[in-house]
C-alpha cells in the first residue's frame, strides 16, 4: 500500500512557548484523495479542500510566546497584542475564505509543504542521462514552514529551492528553505508573525494585520528593516552566484556544495548597490551577459524603475518609469537593443483594503500598454508607449526586433480573467499563447492567438532557449495548465506555424515548469536539447526527474527522487563549469576574509602597542566603552 505524502510538515502555530531549538512537534492533517474534475476553474485552487486543520488554529488555543531577550515592557506588549491577534482570528473564523486564500485549498495535495532534506546520493536512474547534462538543476517554490493561522495564498509560501545534481548516471538531490531574514525571525519565535501580502491582506481583517504588524516593530518584537520577503519565485545565475527572488525584497543568494547540498550566504544587494526590490524575472542578455530588471513599488512613487547590471556585476542607475497608479508587473521582456515592460489592468489599491475587498485589482477602466525603452537609457524620455487593449500576460516568454517593419514582437500567455489567480470569480481561466506585434512607426499594436481556437490548451509557466532570448525564436517550451492549477505534460508550439507537440506524464502524474537545456551553446537547431521537468504521482504518492528529448519528445531518463517534490515555480540549470567557478570564488572570498580578520587584529595590536595613550585615537564613553 502506498504511503499517503499528504500528512502535513507544517510546524503547529499555535503559539507553543517551546524554544524552537527543541523539539516541536508537527501536525499530522487526514487527507483524502482529490478528486478529479474536468471544468478548470479561474481561482488557484478550486478542488475540494483536502487539509483539515486541527484546532490548534482556534484563538481559544492561542498561547502568548516571548522572546527570552525581550523586556518587561516587550513582553508586556507582545502579550497585549497577542490578545489582538486572537481576536482577530476569532473575528476572521466567522466568515469563510475565498478559495484564494483559504489554506486548506492553497495547500493542499501535492502543494502542500514538504521537510527540508539532506543530500541523497546514487539515486536510481532509469534510462541514459545525455552527456551533455553535466551540472545541477535547481527549482523555487513556495513551501511554507508554519501551519497557517489565517488567510494563505499558494504565493505565500516561505521559499525552498530543489535540487539535483548530475554527473554522468550519478545524481544527486537535496531541498532546503532559503533562509530569509523572515523565516529566521519566525523560526526564532516558533510562529508565523509576518503578513502575508496575497492571502492575510485583504479587507478590514488585513487593515488591521498590518496594524499588528507595525505595532510589534514598534516595539521591538519584530524586525522588518532588512526585508520581508520570501524568494519563492525566480531563480537565476549571474556572476558567479545563484540568486533566489521574489518581487517584494532584494534577492538572496544560494550556493550549491561541493557536497551538492544547498546554502543561504544571505541577502544580496550587489555591494550594496540595488536598495529597492527587484523583481523575481531579470532577464539575462546571452549575448552581451548583462543582466535587466525592474522594481515596482506600491505604496509610493516612482511606482516602477528600470536598471541593468554589467557581466561584472555593476549596477546602473535606475531609470524611473511614471506610471498613473502602482501596477502588477511580474514579468518583462528584452529584445536585442530594447527592454518591453507591461503596464497593464492589474493594479494596486490600498484604499480597497478600508472598503472590506482585496488591494490586488482588476481596472477596467485602465487600458493595458507596453513601453519600449532602449536598454541603455538613461531616462525614460525616450520610452515609446504603445496601446494593447485587453491584454494582461503574467509571463512574457519572448521578444525579437523585425526590422524590415519597424516591429516589437511580444510572445505571452494572456490570461483572463486577469486578477483570476488572486480573486475568486466564477469564469474559467483561459491563458491563451499570444503574439502582440507593436508597430514604432505607428504607434498601434496587433494581437493573434498562435493556436487556432480549436485547438487551445491553456499553456502557462515555460520558455524558448535561453541561449536566443531577445533574438527570435521558432520553439517554445510550456506547461500545459489542465486542469487548472496542475499541470498535465507541457507543449512545445511552433511560434511560426502555431503546430503544437504535446507531451502528456500520463495516469495521475503531474509536473510543473518545463526547464528547456540546449545540448550546446553552439547546437545549429534551435530545438536541440533536453527538457528537465519534476513530475509527480498522485497514485504512488512518488516523485521523479524526467530527462525528455525535445526533437523526439521521447523520454531518456527519469531520475526517482527519495521524497516528494511539491508543485512548484521557476528554475534554472548550473553547468559543472559554473559550480566549479563557484567553488573557487566562495573560498576565495573565505580566505580573503580570515586574512583580513587576521591584519585587523595584527594592526589593533599595533596600535595598541605603540598609541595607547593618545587621546586622539581612544576615548571612553560614559559606559566606559572603547572607541577607535
Amino acid at each position: 500500500m502506498a504511503v499517503n505524502p499528504y500528512t502535513s510538515t507544517l510546524v503547529s502555530s499555535s503559539l507553543s512557548s517551546t524554544p524552537y531549538n527543541k523539539t516541536i512537534p508537527t501536525i499530522s492533517i487526514k487527507t483524502i484523495k482529490p478528486s478529479r474534475k474536468a471544468s478548470i476553474n479561474c481561482a488557484a485552487l478550486q478542488s475540494s479542500p483536502i487539509l483539515h486543520f486541527p484546532h490548534t488554529i482556534n484563538s481559544d488555543h492561542h498561547e502568548s510566546h516571548h522572546h527570552l531577550q525581550w523586556n518587561l515592557f516587550q513582553r508586556a506588549a507582545a502579550t497585549a497584542l497577542d490578545m489582538f491577534e486572537s481576536a482577530l482570528i476569532t473575528s476572521e473564523a466567522e466568515h469563510p475564505f475565498p478559495k484564494t486564500s483559504d489554506p486548506r485549498v492553497q495547500i493542499s495535495g501535492n502543494f502542500a509543504p514538504v521537510p527540508e532534506q539532506n543530500v541523497k546520493h546514487n539515486l536510481p536512474v532509469r534510462g541514459s542521462i545525455p552527456d551533455c547534462i553535466n551540472g545541477v538543476y535547481v527549482r523555487n517554490g513556495a513551501n511554507p514552514l508554519f501551519e497557517p493561522v489565517s488567510g494563505h495564498h499558494l504565493f505565500d509560501g516561505d521559499g525552498m529551492v530543489h535540487a539535483v545534481s548530475i554527473a554522468g548516471n550519478s545524481v544527486s538531490y537535496s531541498c532546503k528553505l532559503t533562509e530569509t531574514h523572515r523565516l529566521i525571525q519566525e523560526r526564532e519565535l516558533g510562529r508565523p508573525i509576518f503578513p502575508k501580502a496575497i492571502g492575510e491582506l485583504h479587507g478590514h481583517s488585513g487593515v488591521a494585520r498590518l496594524a499588528l504588524f507595525y505595532a510589534r516593530s514598534l516595539f521591538g518584537l519584530v524586525d522588518h528593516s532588512k526585508g520581508m520577503g520570501v524568494a519563492n519565485a525566480g531563480l537565476i545565475y549571474f556572476n558567479n552566484r545563484l540568486l533566489a527572488m521574489s518581487e517584494d525584497d532584494l534577492p538572496y543568494q544560494i550556493r550549491i556544495t561541493p557536497a551538492s547540498d544547498i546554502e543561504t550566504v544571505g541577502r544580496y544587494d550587489f555591494s550594496e548597490q540595488l536598495m529597492s526590490t527587484m523583481i523575481a524575472h531579470p532577464k539575462l542578455d546571452p549575448v552581451t551577459g548583462e543582466m535587466f530588471a525592474l522594481s515596482y513599488d506600491v505604496v509610493q512613487k516612482p511606482y516602477l524603475k528600470y536598471f541593468k547590471f554589467s557581466k561584472e556585476g555593476e549596477k546602473s542607475p535606475d531609470v524611473e518609469i511614471p506610471l498613473n497608479v502602482p501596477t502588477m508587473i511580474h514579468d518583462f521582456a528584452i529584445t536585442e537593443n530594447f527592454v518591453v515592460v507591461p503596464d497593464q489592468q492589474v493594479v494596486f489599491k490600498l484604499q480597497e483594503m478600508m472598503k472590506g475587498g482585496s488591494p490586488v485589482i482588476y481596472d477596467k477602466d485602465k487600458i493595458s500598454r507596453f513601453g519600449i525603452l532602449p536598454k541603455n537609457a538613461a531616462t525614460s524620455t525616450d520610452m515609446i508607449w504603445v496601446e494593447s487593449p485587453e491584454t494582461f500576460c503574467f509571463h512574457l516568454w519572448n521578444a525579437w526586433e523585425e526590422p524590415e517593419t519597424n516591429e516589437v514582437v511580444v510572445i505571452g500567455s494572456c490570461m483572463t480573467p486577469p486578477d483570476s489567480i488572486f480573486n475568486e470569480c466564477d469564469e474559467n481561466l483561459k491563458s491563451v499563447l499570444s503574439e502582440i506585434r507593436i508597430n514604432l512607426n505607428t504607434r498601434t499594436s496587433t494581437k493573434r492567438s498562435i493556436l487556432q481556437e480549436s485547438d487551445h490548451i491553456n499553456l502557462e509557466a515555460g520558455m524558448v532557449n535561453r541561449d536566443k532570448l531577445g533574438r527570435k525564436t521558432r520553439f517554445a517550451y510550456l506547461a500545459i495548465a489542465e486542469p487548472w492549477p496542475k499541470v498535465s505534460g507541457f507543449a512545445k508550439v511552433d511560434l511560426i506555424t502555431g503546430e503544437t507537440k504535446k507531451f502528456f506524464y500520463g495516469g495521475e502524474r503531474y509536473g510543473g515548469e518545463p526547464f528547456f537545456l540546449p545540448s550546446s551553446p553552439n547546437s545549429e537547431s534551435e530545438d536541440d536539447g533536453y527538457i528537465l521537468a519534476f513530475v509527480h504521482d498522485e497514485k504512488t504518492w512518488k516523485s521523479e526527474l524526467q530527462i525528455i528529448n525535445a526533437v523526439s519528445m521521447v523520454v531518456e531518463a527519469s531520475v526517482k527522487l527519495p521524497s516528494r517534490v511539491p508543485y512548484g515555480f521557476h528554475g534554472t540549470f548550473i553547468n559543472s563549469k559554473d559550480l566549479a567557478e563557484q567553488a573557487q570564488r566562495s573560498q576565495a572570498c573565505s580566505f580573503w576574509t580570515e586574512a583580513q580578520l587576521v591584519s585587523a587584529v595584527f594592526r589593533s595590536f599595533q596600535l595598541l602597542k605603540n598609541n595607547y595613550c593618545d587621546p586622539l585615537l581612544y576615548s571612553f564613553s560614559e559606559s566606559g566603552i572603547l572607541f577607535i
